[in-house]
């Protein structure tokens, strides 16, 4: 079988990561982006391993009762859930978060994951790639194919914010006003704030990154300044939600929030409390410190190596955790065994890594409560709460 030979596959259910699994007809496990459980669908298969093959839906042979139209051209490249109902949705990010835990042997009831119902336009940022249409001589905004580094034009696109994609489209108006060519250019980046102030930006191939106007927000009555181009949540009414279950949780005068970025979490949950930031990014601690209330003694703000950053999991505290996809450095999870917080509240965007690491935290710790939340609706995308108390 050939690199984009096509077959017809029945699909089983759906697995973390979000694509349907089925079978080849040589036994081998297929991986389907755009497939349901219980479809039959014709696949292009895009890769093709010993022991597996992944591929694209491009024909519908029998449809699930829980599909639906899609609505973008483009979906799979940018959410590839939109051809599901919503509720479907819903149901299959509880199961993964459960599933993801039952890898590690870690049986949990998860509850119904949290969202405020709107799935789209709820994106506040969003790469796009330039494309040159050989007929025009034109630039077009595009995505990636899923799958490949081939792009897609695009005309339409509904899972950013519309003030996103009608300031990616003026811009690519300008450029074409110049007879400027796609391939100048790496990426074009934009987000907006929730007030729908727009932040651009073209990344030129071999050129230094540009420097983005900042912008700011307001989470739980608190405003908050942050560059662009850094980390801050996507989705803030849902982030929201988050922040206000993690309040709950918080049991401790004193307070560490040892991923701090530019301070979101800490400094909406736990500002009137003996508070210390821990961040090891420069720009993320410069950002932090914009964001801390002037003349405040109660919140310490650190820059430390991760070495360095150990120190401060102390026994007397609540941890808040909320690290990269990649979940906890085995030195955290080690500090933390020996040290004993007395409270863990983990937030996590890859509940794969989460389970991995609370594994490992169940030597010494026990789950008091988990909440998943749809911060990335009509995608496979999950963000998971797991609060943990010592046994």
């Amino acid at each position: 079988m050939k690199k984009f030979d096509q077959e017809i596959v029945k699909i089983d259910k759906i697995v973390y990561g979000g694509q349907g699994l089925g079978t080849l007809p040589d036994g081998r496990k297929i991986f389907v982006w755009g497939a349901l459980p219980d479809e039959t669908v014709r696949v292009e298969i895009t890769k093709l391993k010993k022991s597996y093959g992944e591929g694209l839906v491009i024909e519908i042979l029998e449809p699930s009762s829980l599909r639906i139209e899609s609505y973008d051209e483009c979906y799979l490249s940018t959410s590839p859930w939109q051809t599901m109902t919503f509720d479907a949705e819903q149901n299959f990010k509880k199961q993964l978060i459960i599933d993801a835990f039952m890898q590690e042997k870690i049986k949990i009831v998860a509850p119904e994951v949290k969202t405020d119902g709107k799935q789209y336009f709820y994106r506040n940022k969003t790469e796009y790639s330039l494309w040159w249409d050989n007929n025009t001589n034109k630039i077009s905004l595009a995505f990636r194919r899923r799958g490949s580094h081939q792009k897609i034009p695009i005309k339409q696109s509904s899972i950013e914010r519309p003030e996103i994609f009608a300031e990616a489209r003026r811009i690519v108006d300008e450029l074409n006003s110049r007879d400027e060519e796609a391939r100048k250019y790496q990426l074009l980046l934009v987000r907006c704030n929730q007030k729908g102030e727009v932040s651009s930006a073209l990344f030129e191939n071999y050129k230094p990154h540009p420097i983005m106007k900042n912008l700011s927000d307001d989470i739980l009555g608190q405003k908050y300044s942050y560059s662009p181009n850094g980390f801050f949540q996507i989705n803030l009414p849902v982030y929201e939600m988050a922040l206000s279950e993690i309040a709950k949780f918080i049991n401790s005068d004193k307070v560490v929030d040892m991923y701090s970025g530019v301070g979101t979490i800490g400094l909406s949950v736990a500002r009137d409390r003996d508070l210390t930031l821990v961040e090891t990014n420069k720009n993320a601690y410069e950002e932090m410190l914009k964001n801390i209330p002037p003349n405040t003694e109660n919140i310490t703000p650190i820059r430390a190596k991760s070495e360095e950053a150990l120190e401060y999991i102390t026994n007397d505290i609540t941890l808040i955790v909320d690290p990269p996809r990649a979940g906890l450095d085995d030195k955290v999870v080690g500090k933390i065994l020996e040290s004993l917080p007395q409270r863990i509240i983990y937030l996590s965007c890859n509940p794969a890594t989460q389970a991995c690491d609370t594994a490992k935290l169940l030597a010494k710790y026990k789950i008091i409560h988990n909440q998943g939340f749809n911060f990335f609706p009509r995608t496979p995308h999950i963000e998971n709460l797991i609060v943990l108390d010592p046994k």
